[in-house]
């Protein structure tokens, strides 16, 4: 690996993950870049190019829930991405991992499992905190959760622009007002939205969007 990026918004744990890396001894030489927003680690990977790893907050402005790792992963699939997180929920792991993660660490994990993980993911191996593994059957509805999340990726801007309106409870005409369309434009956006989810309400779209922590769209709005 040459360049890897580490997407933070606090500089102390940019600055931890970085003599992390610097003890990676399957890393060999590398170059460390640093964003502390989404829209910085976008920029920087549309200018220079696709990375060889990067670690991803989960909570950093422009990101909401996994909106980041599905964002990377459409625009720049041949990067993996390994999520760094304060929070350390065998759920949160197990859907990280099931939509394209490449590994799960929490930020209390001390040094020296940092640099384990990072050497089995520098190895193509996945890495999950060994605490935080479900159970199969757990894992299996991350799974319906995860396949939900990719049919989300199918959806427009300004369907995901209504899918995000609707979860706030607006009707179809408030829709229509703050997005300056017609009544009966939304009402074809939702009837789409609920097709291309495969789901019978908008009210399971919200509540099945909720449940993939993807409850606002506007981050991946260009996706």
């Amino acid at each position: 690996m040459k360049k890897i990026v580490i997407a933070d918004d606090h500089p102390m744990i940019r600055g931890a993950l970085a003599l992390s890396l610097a003890a990676t001894t399957a890393f060999g030489k590398i170059e460390v870049l640093e964003t502390a927003t989404l829209d910085e680690l976008l920029d920087l990977l549309a200018e220079s190019g696709e990375a060889d790893l990067v670690l991803l907050d989960l909570r950093m402005p422009g990101i909401n829930g996994f909106q980041g790792l599905l964002t990377l992963r459409a625009r720049f699939p041949a990067t993996p991405v390994v999520i760094i997180s304060a929070l350390e929920d065998p759920a949160l792991v197990a859907e990280a991992l099931v939509l394209g993660a490449a590994g799960f660490i929490p930020k209390s994990t001390p040094r020296h499992e940092i640099v384990r993980a990072l050497n089995l993911v520098a190895s193509g191996e996945i890495y999950a905190p060994p605490h935080l593994q479900q159970s199969p059957a757990a894992s299996a509805l991350e799974r319906n959760d995860a396949e939900f999340a990719h049919r989300l990726t199918l959806l427009t801007p300004q369907q995901r622009k209504v899918l995000q309106l609707l979860g706030t409870g607006k009707l179809n005409k408030e829709i229509a007002y703050e997005l300056d369309i017609a009544e009966t434009t939304v009402k074809a956006h939702v009837s789409s939205i609920l097709h291309k989810l495969n789901v019978y309400s908008r009210t399971q779209a919200v509540v099945m969007a909720g449940r993939v922590h993807l409850t606002s769209f506007a981050d991946i709005a260009e996706v």
